[in-house]
C-alpha cells in the first residue's frame, strides 16, 4: 500500500486506524473497475482509436452505445419494491408509513437495486436522526464510495467505510466507519481532523444488497459483465464504420475518362470539391476538336462519364444486428429490445411470457438475493423508530412485498383472482394453498386470516351465548 492509499486520523485508535487504512485501500483497488461500469452505465465510456483504417476523426465523434445501461434498467424496473406485509399483525401500529415516508423508501431502494447491477454491492446504512431529522433514516451507499468487510459466518458486515466528502486530489476528507456497536465519523477542515463517537446497540448497522452473490464472491457481481462491455465496443466500432461508410460511400460513385485537369478547375482555376463533383455540379466538358494536339490519333475526342451505384451499408448493419442478438443472449433480454431487424413481435401473451423468461428468472433470482438485506434493514429502522434496543421476534415475520415480474393485464388478473378466490376461501391447509399456485408469503397471509376469523367467530359464539345464559330480570 502506498501514502496515498493511507489516511491518518489523529483520535483514531490503532486498531480504528488499520481498519481505515485497509478499507481505503481496499476501496482505491477497486475504483477503475466500478468507474468504468459507471462510465458504461453512464454512456460516457467512448471509443478509443485501434488502427489507421479509420480516420481519428470518427472516434472524436462521442459516438455511444446504451446496451449496458438497457440492461441494468430493464432488469432493474422489473425488480420494484411495493411495499411490506405483516401476515400476524399491524405494521400501521409500529409506524411503518412513517418509515416509508420519512425515507421516500421505494426510490431509495430502487437506487440501491441500480448501484448493486451496476457494481455487484449497494449498502443500506441506518442512523438515528438528528434535530429537524426523520428520528429513523435508512441511507444507499454504493461501491464507489463505501466497503467493508463481510463475515461468512455471521452473513452480515463486520465493519463499513462510507466516505462521504473528498478534496481536489481525491483524498477522503469526510467519512463514517462502522463498527461493531460503534460509529466513528470524522471531518477535515482546515486541514485539522474532528472525530466523533456514537455508542449504539444495532452492532453493525449496515446490510449488503449484492446481485449475484456466490461462494468465494460474497459481494457478488457486476450486472454489466465482460462479455457485455466487449461486444458494446465491438458494436460502437461497427457503428463508426457506418458513420464512415455514410460519408464516403453513401452517393453514386462518378469516373470521369478523357478530360484534362483544365476541364475541371473551377473559378480562378480553383480546382472542383469533391462533393460538388459528387452532387452534379460538372455540367458539361468541351470536345477535343479533331487537330488538337491532346486528342487521340487526331480524332474527335470526348470525355466519357462512368457511373457506380452508391454502395448499400447492409454488411455494417449485419453486423451491429449480430452484435445487438450477442448482447441480448449475454443480459437475458429479448432480441426485440435490441436488435434492429430479424425478430418478431410476440403473437400471444403466452409467447410474450416465453420470449422474457430468461429476464424473468433473472430478476426473480435477484429479488431473492436482495429481499433478506431489504427485510433487515427495515425491521431495524422500524425498532429504531419505537426507541427498541433489539428486534422483537414477532416482527421476524414482517416481509417485502415485491411487484410480480411477470407483466399481467388488469382483466387477466381479475378473471383469475374471481376463479381463484372462491378456492382459497375453502382451503383449510397449507398445502392446498400451495396447490393453488400461492407463494410462501402469500400462504402466510391467507393462513393468518384465517386464523383470525376464526377466532373472531369463536369469540362472537362465546359471547351470544353467554348472553343467553344471563338471567331474565
Amino acid at each position: 500500500m502506498s501514502q496515498f492509499d493511507t489516511l491518518t486520523v489523529p483520535g483514531l485508535s490503532d486498531d480504528e486506524q488499520s481498519i481505515l487504512n485497509r478499507l481505503v485501500g481496499q476501496l482505491k483497488d477497486k475504483e477503475s473497475r466500478n468507474l468504468l461500469r459507471q462510465r458504461l452505465y453512464d454512456n460516457r465510456e467512448v471509443a478509443r482509436r485501434i488502427g489507421d483504417t479509420i480516420p481519428g476523426e470518427y472516434f472524436r465523434m462521442g459516438i455511444v452505445l446504451g446496451w449496458t445501461g438497457k440492461a441494468v434498467d430493464t432488469l432493474g424496473r422489473r425488480c420494484t419494491l411495493e411495499r411490506f406485509v405483516w401476515a400476524d399483525g399491524d405494521l400501521d401500529d409500529l409506524g411503518a408509513r412513517q418509515v416509508w415516508d420519512d425515507n421516500n423508501l421505494r426510490s431509495e431502494i430502487n437506487s440501491a437495486k441500480v448501484s448493486s447491477l451496476i457494481h455487484g454491492p449497494a449498502f443500506l446504512v441506518n442512523t438515528t436522526g438528528i434535530d429537524g431529522e426523520p428520528k429513523s433514516l435508512i441511507h444507499v451507499r454504493d461501491a464507489l464510495t463505501a466497503t467493508g468487510d463481510w463475515n461468512p459466518r455471521r452473513r452480515r458486515m463486520d465493519n463499513l467505510l462510507s466516505v462521504q466528502g473528498r478534496d481536489d486530489q481525491g483524498k477522503p476528507i469526510e467519512f463514517a466507519l462502522y463498527l461493531d456497536g460503534l460509529t466513528v465519523t470524522a471531518v477535515k477542515a482546515d486541514g485539522k481532523w474532528t472525530v466523533e463517537r456514537q455508542p449504539h446497540p444495532w452492532g453493525v448497522p449496515v446490510e449488503a444488497m449484492v446481485y449475484k452473490p456466490r461462494v468465494g464472491r460474497a459481494m457478488g457481481a457486476s450486472r454489466i459483465t465482460r462479455p457485455m462491455i466487449g461486444l458494446q465496443k465491438q458494436a460502437v466500432r461497427a457503428l463508426i464504420r457506418l458513420e464512415g461508410h455514410m460519408d464516403v460511400f453513401s452517393f453514386p460513385d462518378f469516373w470521369l475518362l478523357g478530360a484534362l485537369g483544365s476541364d475541371i478547375k473551377g473559378t480562378d482555376d480553383a480546382n472542383v470539391a469533391a462533393m460538388a463533383a459528387a452532387l452534379g455540379r460538372i455540367r458539361g466538358i468541351p470536345d477535343l476538336p479533331a487537330d488538337d494536339p491532346n486528342a487521340r490519333d487526331n480524332n474527335l475526342d470526348r470525355a466519357d462519364i462512368k457511373q457506380f451505384p452508391a454502395s448499400a451499408p447492409t454488411p455494417n448493419l449485419a453486423q451491429l444486428n449480430a452484435l445487438a442478438k450477442l448482447f441480448a443472449r449475454e443480459s437475458a433480454l429479448p432480441d426485440s429490445s435490441l436488435a434492429i431487424t430479424d425478430f418478431a413481435n410476440p403473437t400471444s401473451a403466452d409467447a410474450y411470457d416465453a420470449s422474457q423468461r430468461d429476464l424473468i428468472d433473472e430478476a426473480d433470482g435477484a429479488v431473492e438475493d436482495w429481499s433478506p438485506a431489504v427485510k433487515r434493514s427495515h425491521l431495524r429502522a422500524l425498532a429504531i423508530l419505537n426507541g427498541e434496543t433489539e428486534i422483537p421476534s414477532e416482527w421476524q415475520t414482517i416481509e417485502p412485498k415485491w411487484r410480480d415480474r411477470r407483466y399481467t393485464s388488469k382483466s387477466a388478473q381479475a378473471d383469475a383472482g374471481s376463479k381463484i378466490v372462491p378456492l382459497i376461501a375453502a382451503a383449510t391447509s397449507e398445502v392446498e394453498l400451495e396447490l393453488l399456485g400461492l407463494d410462501e408469503q402469500q400462504i402466510r397471509r391467507v393462513m393468518a386470516e384465517k386464523r383470525r376469523a376464526q377466532g373472531s367467530s369463536v369469540l362472537d359464539r362465546l359471547r351470544a351465548a353467554a348472553g343467553g345464559n344471563q338471567p331474565a330480570e
